[in-house]
């Protein structure tokens, strides 16, 4: 038996034509969050009329008022109520200009869209007209003012009759905070204008014409500028400039992350996923990488219209976009150490490129008799000993010609390396830097399929757990691969009886176990390639020289030179710095000399 039917109300509505008002207040939405949404909508269109320079007057955090004045084109009396209708632009009128577009603005919906929701005004002046004209949005009205020539759009009591979206705006100083930090981002790619914003009359921004790396300093963090290193590549179609930071600036949040788009400041997952691949061996953990890029690309390869707030784009050709990105910015922080010499406050001191190394250290001890605290030979002596044809010239060296981590003067604590260069006093970490240098020299090899190898004397013989032995059946192949000559030597025994040249120093047991453990865990497919840098690194640990070891002098200098004809040197493989530089004026400092 069938149970009784429901009976249910009927709550289907007739379809309806929704009214304009609604449609717009819908549209701004989408467009406008918080007063720093205006703000971006409004200066992007002072910018598309050509303006060099902006005014921005805030009160209230951008809530109570938002005027933004330009010296730009203007607007003809006769498109001011177009301006504020919608669908309204004068930057496209067809699909091919859609998918051209190098204009900030071109959906028409900003000014339509704030009015909805705002008190707007528009006061703007061509060149040629005699004098301004004022627009109010709610009546429409049209009335002859005084002005300049360019444009002032003046937007007032935000989200006044929609109280529900109202109470989701934060505190004044938290939304004037996002409303210079929209500003500052804006700026950063137009160097060419000055920007003035000013909150209940008092300045809180002055940006003058400047050089890009001038309006970039407003931008970035404190103290991060001395690490900045210059991006530029040229492919055509695509072009890529700005400024990375080197590893050891980074930060614990992305937020000094700027990244721009034929002008247009975008969050796009594809570019940032491809700045942080580039920073993937030497940041490690949660640390963010500093960088402001500017991508230039031919505007029928991307699509801006993604989204009403034009901040994420999409390109026609991605993989071939990130590989771009990634591999520009991999050279701009893939220099040797002493690239570029901090010398205090004054900023970076830059080197020539780095001198081809003299001598490779190779972490082995000669035994020679040292004192804990020991002086250098001069450069000459050393440049004799390491490279007898270089000595005569190096004699005649002037010191301006020395290498950017100059030469060793003493080992501390067993530890650090001293070194004096043309900036003071450099001290580095030996066994980081080292084990950078190793693993630098691994991925090559393994890169080239060339990986040399140490035959040992004496098989070092270990006993083996069936972990360990069921990788050593599987994994031959990928462990030949990385100059591992491992054979059964007894029922639960193995032993290595080869390793890679840049590891003869090493614990060849502890080295071989290590590489056994990360083939089990992953396999060997994904061991060489996903989980490569991983495994490298923790072989170039074994073959790194330890705490505790006294170097020669030679073995200093060769460490010193190494360092700076390797990629990546300044950081270890844990994203730590190797080396630090103190200035003479830093060493002044510790002294109180010239007080």
């Amino acid at each position: 038996m069938n149970p009784p039917a429901l009976s249910l109300p009927d709550l289907r509505l007739p379809i309806r034509r929704l009214p304009e008002t609604l449609i717009s207040q819908i549209a701004a939405g989408e467009v406008v969050e918080r007063p720093a949404s205006v703000v971006k909508e409004l200066l992007e269109n002072a910018l598309d009329a050509g303006a060099r320079h902006i005014d921005v007057r805030l009160e209230g955090g951008g809530v109570r008022r938002v005027a933004v004045t330009d010296d730009g084109a203007g607007i003809e009396r006769e498109e001011l109520g177009m301006a504020l209708a919608r669908h309204a632009t004068s930057k496209i009128a067809s699909l091919q200009d859609l998918e051209a577009v190098e204009s900030l603005g071109f959906r028409g919906e900003a000014l339509a869209a704030i009015a909805s929701v705002a008190s707007v005004s528009i006061t703007s002046r061509t060149a040629r007209a005699e004098h301004a004209w004022c627009i109010d949005a709610s009546s429409g009205q049209i009335d002859a003012e005084v002005g300049n020539p360019g444009t002032r759009v003046e937007v007032a009591d935000l989200f006044l009759n929609t109280p529900a979206r109202r109470k989701f705006l934060r505190s004044e100083a938290t939304e004037l905070g996002h409303c210079i930090a929209q500003i500052e981002r804006i700026a950063a790619s137009h160097p060419q204008v000055s920007f003035r914003v000013q909150h209940q009359g008092r300045t809180v921004l002055a940006a003058p014409q400047s050089s890009a790396l001038e309006r970039l300093r407003g931008l970035l963090p404190k103290g991060v500028e001395p690490a900045l290193r210059p991006v530029e590549a040229d492919a055509g179609t695509l072009a890529l400039s700005g400024w990375v930071a080197a590893p050891t600036a980074s930060r614990a949040r992305a937020d000094a992350q700027f990244f721009y788009v034929n002008g247009r400041s975008v969050r796009d997952r594809l570019l940032s996923h491809a700045a942080r691949a580039a920073y993937a061996d030497v940041l490690h953990g949660q640390a963010q990488p500093v960088y402001c890029l500017f991508l230039r690309i031919d505007p029928a390869q991307v699509d801006v219209n993604v989204h009403p707030t034009k901040t994420e784009v999409r390109f026609r050709d991605a993989p071939a976009v990130h590989r771009f990105v990634a591999a520009a910015v991999t050279r701009a922080i893939a220099t040797g150490a002493g690239a570029a010499v901090a010398t205090g406050a004054a900023g970076s001191t830059p080197f020539g490129g780095a001198p081809p190394a003299v001598g490779g250290f190779d972490g082995r001890f000669d035994g020679s008799s040292q004192t804990a605290l020991r002086i250098a030979q001069p450069a000459a002596e050393y440049l004799r000993m390491m490279a007898p044809d270089a000595a005569p010239a190096a004699d005649a060296a002037p010191e301006s010609d020395s290498p950017p981590l100059g030469y060793a003067i003493a080992q501390l604590a067993d530890i650090y390396v001293l070194a004096q260069n043309r900036a003071g006093l450099v001290l580095v970490d030996m066994h980081a830097a080292h084990e950078r240098i190793v693993y630098e020299r691994l991925k090559r090899a393994l890169d080239a399929q060339q990986m040399p190898r140490q035959q040992l004397l004496i098989a070092h013989v270990f006993s083996a757990d069936p972990i360990e032995l069921a990788a050593f059946e599987e994994h031959g192949e990928a462990l030949a691969q990385l100059g591992l000559d491992l054979s059964a030597a007894a029922p639960g025994q193995l032993a290595v009886r080869a390793v890679p040249l840049t590891l003869a120093q090493a614990d060849a047991a502890r080295l071989a176990r290590d590489v056994l453990r990360e083939m089990s865990k992953y396999g060997a497919s994904r061991a060489l390639t996903e989980h490569r840098d991983a495994l490298l690194s923790t072989m170039a640990c074994h073959g790194a020289v330890r705490a505790g070891r006294r170097l020669t002098m030679a073995e200093m200098n060769a460490l010193l030179r190494d360092m700076e004809s390797t990629d990546r040197a300044d950081q270890c493989n844990h994203g730590r710095p190797t080396w630090v530089q103190l200035g003479l004026q830093d060493l002044d400092r510790l002294f109180l000399r010239g007080r």
